[in-house]
Parts: structure tokens; C-alpha cells; sequence
């Protein structure tokens, strides 16, 4: 942090704009973050980074033997490959919404004794889960090899659908942070929330399959078009174009609302957390 800034902690009624000038000095400090939670993650575990694999590799087998076996789901890409692209960032996103929305909490004492821009304590648990979507991507390719699959160039597309997954869970997660200082019954209705949006997210079927007037309520969902876009730019899923700028302007809306709601509650934050 540069010697010159000066920081003046004074009272502040209503809405207040995101200070993109303190956030920017206090980049190293979201760095040191990130990395704190990787390694408490991982601390003391005999897999390590493999569970960011076991995830959603558990997942697909199940939902694999379920969906092709038993009551079997049409799908234009191999069943395995379909779930397993819909379950990585899905995870990325549940655990996201579970590791934020309790971060405050755990850092109790930092808030109460430390002046940092406290957004960084929800947006570094998200951050730190990035590796782990990006080890699922790395066995995605695997998957792809081993069944002959081929990609096309709509795969540089997969960082901006990264970014847009990113904005959905932070946007959620900041907001359910600030909630869960004062509300701590939060924790008990993320994981039901989690649970039930998984079933109104086409994770295990495709969209396309729902009858029309159902679709429409799903599309509300922006998991709904990050998922579906993460299926058509690796395996070249059919897709609405409409669907990705829907889910991709309600990623930034909820990402932009979530700031702002985490900032307007954050100066309450030290005395009833």
C-alpha cells in the first residue's frame, strides 16, 4: 500500500460508491487472501487437490449410471461428458455460495481489530475456488480425449464464461455474507437454497427438454446460461444466443447489487458480528 494514502474511518449514513481507489492499494492483501484459503483447504487432507476433482467426478458417475441406465436422458454429446461440463462450474458455484456466505463469520477477529476492505473476505473464499474449476476443466479434457471428442474455437469463450460464473456467486455471496452477520440463520438456508436452485438448473438435463413455459421460468436462473454456455463451448451444444446475454447481464446486475448491498451493511459489521 502506498505511504501517501491517507485513511479517514468517519460515520456514513445511506448509500456510499464502492471506493475502487482503497480496493486497488489493497490488491496484495485479496492475493494473501485467496491464498490463506487454499492452504486451510487443503491443510491436513490425504487427497488435497484431488477433491476439487472427486466433486463432481462422484457426481457425474452417479447421475451417469441414473440418467443413461435407468431413466435414460437424451443428449446430442455423450451423457458422462454432458453432466460432467454442467456439474464442474455448478460446484464452483454451490461451494462458492457456502465458503462466502460464512467468511465474515469466520473472521471475526479480523473484523474487530483490523481495518481491511472487508468485500475481500467473501470475494477471497470465491477466488480461491477458481483452482479448483479450473483442475475439473483440466480433467474435462481428459474426458473429451478419452471419448474422441472434438472442440472447436468456441472454447476461448470459457474464460469469459469463468468471469460471468464468478459474478453469479459473488453477486449471491456478498449479499448472503452481509446477510449472515446479522442474520445467523443464514447458514441454514444456503445449503436448502443450494439444493433446490441445483433441481432449477439444467445441471443434469438440458434445457431444451423442459416444456416451453417452464423454460422460460428456468432462464430466469443466470446459472441457467452460464451452464448452458459452458455445454456449447466445449462439447458444441445447441444454444440460444438470447439465453447467454440474459444470463450475462443478470450476472453483472447481481454482482454490482451485491457490492453495493455488502457495502451499504459493512459499518455494522464490528459491532454485531
Amino acid at each position: 500500500m502506498s505511504a501517501t494514502y491517507e485513511l479517514t474511518i468517519k460515520p456514513r449514513k445511506g448509500w456510499q460508491p464502492i471506493d475502487l481507489k482503497e480496493l486497488w492499494l489493497f490488491r496484495e492483501l485479496l492475493g494473501f487472501l485467496v491464498w490463506r484459503d487454499i492452504k486451510v483447504r487443503y491443510k491436513q487432507t490425504i487427497l488435497g487437490g484431488l477433491w476439487a476433482i472427486l466433486q463432481p467426478l462422484i457426481g457425474t458417475i452417479i447421475f451417469g449410471v441414473m440418467f443413461s441406465k435407468v431413466a435414460p436422458i437424451k443428449t446430442t454429446a455423450p451423457y458422462i461428458l454432458f453432466v460432467y461440463a454442467g456439474l464442474v462450474p455448478w460446484t464452483f458455484f454451490a461451494n462458492s455460495l457456502s465458503m462466502s456466505s460464512n467468511s465474515l463469520i469466520g473472521s471475526e477477529q479480523m473484523i474487530r481489530k483490523t481495518y481491511l476492505p472487508r468485500v475481500f473476505l467473501p470475494l477471497g473464499a470465491i477466488l480461491a475456488l477458481v483452482l479448483d474449476m479450473l483442475i475439473g476443466f483440466a480433467l474435462m479434457s481428459v474426458l473429451l480425449v478419452y471419448y474422441h471428442y472434438p472442440v472447436s474455437a468456441a472454447l476461448l469463450w470459457l474464460p469469459a464464461l469463468m468471469l460471468g460464473c464468478f459474478f453469479v456467486a459473488a453477486g449471491m455471496g456478498l449479499t448472503l455474507s452481509a446477510l449472515n452477520v446479522r442474520y445467523r440463520d443464514v447458514k441454514y438456508v444456503v445449503p436448502f437454497f443450494t439444493q433446490m436452485l441445483f433441481f432449477l438448473t439444467p445441471v443434469i438435463y438440458p434445457l431444451s427438454s423442459a416444456p416451453p413455459k417452464l423454460k422460460v421460468l428456468l432462464a430466469l436462473n443466470p446459472m441457467a446460461g452460464m451452464i448452458e454456455g459452458f455445454r456449447h463451448v466445449i462439447l458444441g451444444s445447441a444454444m440460444a444466443g438470447d439465453l447467454m446475454w440474459t444470463s450475462a447481464a443478470s450476472a453483472t446486475l447481481l454482482f454490482i447489487a451485491g457490492l453495493f448491498m455488502f457495502h451499504r451493511m459493512e459499518r455494522t459489521f464490528a459491532d454485531v458480528i
